[in-house]
């Protein structure tokens, strides 16, 4: 039986170990979630302003790295860009390891912290652009919205789980134990991926990448209005409980990762029933009001629910905008179409700790969530202009 033959169920199951790989690399991602603000703001001494360049490096590396990790996965295949992906997981582990023993020399830590950032934002865009091109390749675009999904369930959910585990794990064996379990786990997926069946490589006409990110900018733009949020959450969520005298703030983003998990469980199919444009309207909507709850949230009950909003509200954002998207590209661009959208995503949480750094600096922690809520409202009103002009 051919692949395009099998069966649904057996078919998302093979998606599933794909995708795999991309649950590590964000398991990777966020271990160091929760912690590394407070290492480099408490231990190492510098600003907040520093503190979201370190998280936000991380970011602006995938971006940069996006018209590469595209063109390599349509060139010498997805599964490539993968293992090089994983490989480079290992190196920012490695990295990471050697900062954190280094704590006695505040600039040398921080400048290899930086350097391990930038490692893993390339391997980031490696590994995401990587694998959703590769699935797409296996079983064919009509699961375009399914990979998307999926992709997107092990991202966050690597995340949703990465943060607290970092914490227990600080708190049990030292800050040493992030760096460490991030070379075992990303050696481990590089071992489970390298036997894998590839994707084939397409032939036919590619288009430059300048083209393709021309096409893909009014749906990346939405994007990246709506996912600021999720870096505001991400950089500065541990430095506002610490600010309010809480604690356990990365169960925020588990809460995050558990409602847009289970979001995309239960509504992914809302996508092709009504169509890209209407879902992202809501979803957008609901994620406003998830980030007007973490600004203005007086207990941390109400600060959960917020997260989990802002989950809920984000889950399909990326799917439903992506499948819009991605109609617009030849086949043979593929991978190139992958990465220029998610380099919206980047560029949004590569801004998120700088800005709301600044953000915070001048004003408060509660209203980096504030200024994240109004651009999403800002994304929700641009995306109900595209709904009126496919309409009308």
């Amino acid at each position: 039986m051919s692949q395009a033959a099998q069966p649904t169920p057996a078919v998302n199951l093979q998606i599933i170990s794909i995708v795999t790989v991309t649950f590590v690399s964000f398991l990777c991602i966020g271990l160091p979630l929760a912690v590394l603000p407070r290492y480099v703001l408490n231990d190492l001494g510098y600003s907040a302003v520093i503190t979201g360049i370190v998280i936000g490096t991380q970011y602006f590396s995938t971006l940069l790295s996006r018209p590469m990790s595209g063109s390599l996965a349509d060139r010498a295949g997805p599964k490539q860009a993968v293992l090089y992906g994983l490989m480079g997981c290992i190196v920012s582990g490695l990295l990471t390891l050697l900062s954190t023993s280094l704590q006695s020399m505040p600039a040398l830590s921080l400048g290899l912290l930086l350097a391990g950032r930038v490692v893993l934002g390339v391997a980031q865009g490696l590994v995401g652009t990587g694998s959703i091109s590769w699935a797409i390749g296996r079983f064919g675009s009509d699961y375009t919205a399914k990979v998307i999904s999926f992709n997107g369930i092990a991202s966050y959910g690597g995340i949703a789980i990465g943060a607290p585990l970092g914490v227990a794990m600080v708190s049990a064996v030292g800050l040493w134990s992030i760096g460490a379990l991030t070379m075992l786990l990303s050696a481990v997926a590089l071992a489970f991926a390298w036997p894998k069946q590839p994707a084939p490589i397409l032939s036919g006409s590619r288009m430059p990448f300048a083209r393709v990110f021309l096409s893909i900018a009014p749906h990346g733009t939405v994007l990246a209005l709506g996912s600021i949020g999720f870096g505001t959450l991400a950089t500065f969520i541990t430095l506002y409980y610490d600010s309010l005298g809480w604690v356990d703030a990365e169960y925020c983003l588990t809460a995050f990762g558990i409602a847009f998990i289970v979001s995309r469980l239960l509504f992914a199919g809302v996508i092709k029933r009504f169509g890209g444009y209407p879902v992202a309207v809501v979803c957008l909507a609901i994620e406003f009001f998830g980030l007007m709850l973490l600004a203005f949230g007086n207990a941390p009950s109400v600060m959960l629910a917020g997260a989990a909003l802002t989950g809920l509200g984000l889950s399909l954002v990326y799917p439903a905008l992506g499948v819009e998207a991605i109609a617009l590209i030849p086949a043979a661009s593929r991978s190139s179409a992958l990465g220029a959208y998610a380099l919206f995503f980047d560029l949004s949480l590569g801004l998120a700790g700088p800005l709301m750094g600044y953000v915070a600096a001048h004003a408060n922690y509660s209203t980096t969530f504030l200024v994240a809520a109004l651009l999403a409202a800002t994304g929700t009103l641009a995306c109900i202009y595209r709904v009126y002009r496919a309409r009308y």
